[in-house]
């Protein structure tokens, strides 16, 4: 019975360290689609890191988060518990927010709209790891690295959006009437 338990549990983690790593790996493929073409020609500042300091950080990144929703659900009552319902909920939230990033930024080259999402997303990670910290210390204090990264990466899209103004994409649909649509006076 203790054997069924413990492999239980190893899955139950396995499961939470690989969800939030599955959009990381899609948002991924979409990166490496821009790295060379769009992205290759932006501005940055000096202190951008290598390219390749990315993925491992958010590999780790996205563990901690994952095994931290795993320590509240089972502390807090799992899902239908009411210590972990609005962690598990924040965490959703901060999660989408995460993924939806890279589509946004890279997908469609929106400098400034990433920087709104990143904005929104570190706001919602604290917040996250502040409910996590009242459930099991261990699952909030996994959100420390993980917020201190967002705010550098805040700070970097913040300095790509201000060195870079013409490479921000217009909305498609803003497009100028043409003069035979255009009202009269």
């Amino acid at each position: 019975m203790a054997d069924r338990q413990c492999a239980g549990n190893i899955l139950r983690i396995a499961g939470a360290v690989i969800l939030p790593n599955l959009g990381g790996i899609y948002n991924g493929r979409l990166t490496r689609q821009h790295l060379q073409t769009w992205y290759a020609n932006l501005k940055f500042p000096s202190f951008k890191p290598p390219n390749a300091v990315f993925a491992p950080m958010w590999v780790s990144l996205y563990a901690g988060m994952g095994y931290g929703s795993y320590l509240v659900w089972r502390d807090g009552g799992g899902f239908a518990g009411e210590a972990a319902k609005l962690p598990l909920i924040a965490y959703g939230t901060q999660l989408a927010l995460n993924w939806a990033w890279t589509p946004i930024f890279f997908g469609q080259h929106n400098i400034k709209g990433g920087l709104i999402d990143i904005v929104a997303l570190t706001a919602a990670a604290s917040a996250c790891g502040v409910l996590f910290y009242r459930v099991n210390k261990t699952a909030g204090l996994l959100f420390v690295p993980y917020v201190a990264w967002l705010g550098f990466a805040t700070a970097l899209n913040y300095a790509i959006w201000k060195l870079n103004p013409e490479k921000e994409k217009a909305p498609k649909d803003e497009e100028k009437p043409s003069s035979s649509h255009a009202k009269s006076s």
